[in-house]
């Protein structure tokens, strides 16, 4: 498309009809042609008949337009592509006017939300605010995300086939366990109340009891419609405190009267769907270990309409420490609760919060279903509504933080998140003190290598490292007067080692580790920039830990969009970058860029790992001469049992491909293709099912929208963490 385009914010919408679902990016040109840094994923053209709207933001400027449909054949129809100039203060009264309406139109939830957003505005902006509208419908203002979740449900949802397949299967469960469903209630709206109960009575697996305490409700038609519920079902036993306790001690009082070998927890105004338990029980019957179980979840308005559906990653400690990620609906074997003493009195608000913790102490064996099976409701004042509308969760998960790190006796500490309610940076600090041996290969491009030489030594506030450069056959003086000038600032700081060979980046850091006198190893691009002063400290206080292995950083390109927020597994084909090209201010996916997590893998261009578990997978893997060898790398450490991390608050700049191009000839795209199929060959598995991610999220895109659901999705409990790897590198010592 050429003319005349407005710069700033944009709508553009579209009339479709595929046979495919196939993804779309948007490219424009300022003048000096397209490129994938002048370019952003829009949502993809859907299977079928539909119609598309999404607002997007283009600089002022731009000479062209170009939509571009996928890289693979399809057949398609598109039309009435219009795109019109929009505002940001419009976008923002869509979003709220939505929020709204998801929530129930009425005066209460309008006068709340209005009172939020005005206080949002106050403290921090119109950006602050849109923001905030994101995290509360799922991390995006898009309004056509709420389209596309409607149609993925159409396309993956339960239908009466899949209820006839489940009660099928169920008569051939070897292990059918009774699960006490624990349903503490306080003076809830009888409509949600009924709703909620009626879910567990319309489970398709049938060994259930709900154990439902009331914790002295005030409303006069609790007792009237729990009585009615236990007098028609034997299975439904109800308990009336005569005193309020609050959300612990009644909860507790629901364990109490429970006599089924797992507990399934269950707020008074949500939903679970018809299937919950049976694919709990379905994963028992598979993996009859396992002592938690959670599941992916979405909210549910007062109309009935789902919306913002979280899938979330499988088992990630390190994200636990961050956030209660796994929320509902979560399953736990009882022996375990009962030993801890179920939920804790002064943790009210995070009580299960504080409960995972505290579980995750005493067993691994902890699984993820990544279906949704839980709709949380979402009416004025829940957390479901905004996890800022009740102040006190925050409070109390930041306490049951600190006293997780206090029991498990971490050399760390635990802060609040900047305008982010309940979620948490937790910082290790360095055991001793360690030396860092920073390995940069490089060649020539003096320039470059100078600003990351500069950032290093003038911001770096952590003091025992040592740089060890790679030089790899460089033919310009001014990069050898460099070295010599940094020799003479630097003397025990600064070395220089030669290797003339081909570009090969796996040997090149290889040969860098022969030569390393630290404990610690960074492998780091001489075209990366340190930001965050605290940088080294941070990655230290986190590879000292035993059970980590790779560390990752936070890594944008100059023009503060994200280069790299972990890597996922899969993403066309091999891997990608999470959340690349997002506004450094974007919170992700979930809050996903604001807190530390687990990927499977992590970029190479700054990655910290303990020097013995660098010996212990043999190094970097030389077949591997450019491409994938960290994503090969990291899969080695992640197989040996070791938890790969990604640190949001390590921040560098990134000058991707200035030091050796693209993939631009005939020669390094074979090359290219040739490595892509070595890594498919050695890790087909993982690849096609990323433990950091989830199979119900896009694999052609890298901003966490929708995908399709994936059929071969298997638990990664079950792949073998200590197997025994094939060749590896006899070349480091």
């Amino acid at each position: 498309m050429e003319g005349r385009f407005f710069g700033g914010w944009n709508t553009i919408s579209w009339d479709s009809n595929s046979t495919n679902n196939i993804p779309v990016k948007l490219y424009w040109d300022e003048g000096a042609g397209f490129s994938e840094e002048r370019s952003m994923n829009l949502a993809s053209i859907s299977t079928g008949e539909s119609k598309y709207s999404t607002t997007f933001h283009i600089p002022v400027g731009i000479k062209k337009l170009r939509l571009d449909p996928g890289e693979m054949e399809a057949e398609f129809r598109l039309e009435n592509v219009k795109m019109k100039k929009t505002t940001k203060h419009y976008i923002l009264l869509e979003s709220l006017l939505n929020t709204v309406k998801q929530r129930g139109f009425n005066f209460r939830t309008l006068r709340t939300l209005m009172r939020k957003a005005i206080s949002v505005y106050k403290s921090q902006g119109l950006k602050g605010l849109r923001q905030k509208i994101e995290a509360v419908q799922g991390g995006t203002t898009n309004t056509n995300i709420i389209h596309s979740y409607d149609e993925w449900l159409t396309r993956n949802g339960i239908n009466s086939n899949s209820i006839r397949v489940a009660k099928e299967s169920m008569e051939s469960f070897e292990y059918k366990p009774l699960i006490s469903v624990i349903l503490p209630v306080y003076n809830v709206d009888e409509v949600w109340l009924r709703k909620c109960i009626d879910s567990v009575i319309t489970q398709v697996y049938w060994n259930w009891e709900l154990c439902i305490s009331d914790d002295a409700s005030t409303k006069p038609h609790i007792s009237k419609v729990l009585i009615e519920y236990a007098e028609s079902d034997s299975r439904i036993k109800v308990v009336f405190r005569k005193t309020n306790g609050h959300i612990s001690e009644n909860s507790n009082s629901a364990i109490e009267i429970a006599n089924g070998e797992f507990i399934a927890l269950l707020d008074h105004d949500d939903e679970l769907t018809s299937y919950a338990l049976y694919e709990n029980v379905l994963l028992l019957n598979k993996s009859p270990d396992a002592d938690v179980i959670y599941s992916d979840e979405d909210k549910i308005s007062i109309e009935g309409e789902r919306f913002s559906p979280f899938f979330k990653p499988d088992w990630s400690p390190d994200l636990l420490m961050s956030q209660m990620y796994i929320c509902h609906l979560t399953v736990y074997r009882k022996t375990i609760v009962d030993q801890l003493g179920g939920f804790r009195i002064g943790y009210e608000g995070s009580q299960d919060y504080d409960l995972m913790l505290r579980v995750s102490e005493l067993t691994n064996n902890i699984y993820h279903i990544p279906k949704i099976l839980y709709h949380w409701r979402a009416i004025p004042n829940s957390t479901a509504s905004d996890t800022a509308s009740k102040d006190y969760t925050h409070v109390s998960g930041l306490k049951a933080l600190k006293d997780a790190i206090e029991r498990r006796g971490n050399n760390a500490s635990v802060e609040s998140i900047e305008d982010h309610s309940n979620i948490y940076l937790t910082r290790y600090l360095p055991v001793g003190n360690p030396k860092v041996s920073i390995i940069i290969p490089t060649k020539n491009m003096v320039s470059i290598l100078q600003k990351c030489l500069k950032s290093i030594f003038e911001k770096t506030t952590y003091g025992n490292f040592e740089i060890i450069i790679i030089d790899n056959d460089s033919d310009d003086p001014a990069t050898f007067d460099a070295y010599r000038y940094w020799e003479k600032m630097e003397k025990t700081r600064f070395k220089v080692f030669s290797l003339n060979i081909p570009f090969n980046y796996s040997k090149l850091n290889n040969f860098g580790v022969t030569k390393a006198d630290g404990e610690l190893l960074l492998l780091l691009n001489n075209d990366v920039e340190v930001i965050s002063e605290n940088w080294l400290t941070d990655m230290v206080g986190q590879a000292t830990r035993p059970e980590v292995g790779a560390v990752g950083a936070c890594l944008y390109y100059p023009d503060n969009s994200l280069q790299h927020g972990g890597v996922v597994l899969g993403l066309g084909g091999v891997a990608g970058h999470s959340h690349k090209h997002f506004p450094r201010e974007n919170p992700g996916y979930f809050r996903r860029l604001k807190v530390v997590s687990n990927y499977t893998a992590v970029t190479a261009a700054c990655l910290m790992i303990r020097k013995e578990v660098f010996i212990e997978v043999g190094g970097l893997e030389e077949e591997l001469q450019v491409a994938f060898n960290d994503v090969d790398f990291c899969l080695k450490v992640w197989s040996r049992g070791y938890n790969n991390v990604w640190l949001p608050h390590v921040k560098l700049y990134h000058h991707e491909s200035k030091s050796r191009g693209y993939e631009d000839t005939p020669e390094k795209q074979e090359r290219f293709m040739k490595e892509i199929d070595w890594v498919k060959r050695r890790w087909t598995s993982i690849l096609n099912n990323d433990p950091a991610y989830n199979p119900n999220l896009t694999k052609e895109r890298e901003d966490f929208s929708l995908g399709e659901s994936s059929n071969i999705y298997g638990n990664n409990m079950g792949i073998n963490r200590t197997k025994t790897l094939g060749k590896v590198n006899q070349n480091i010592s």
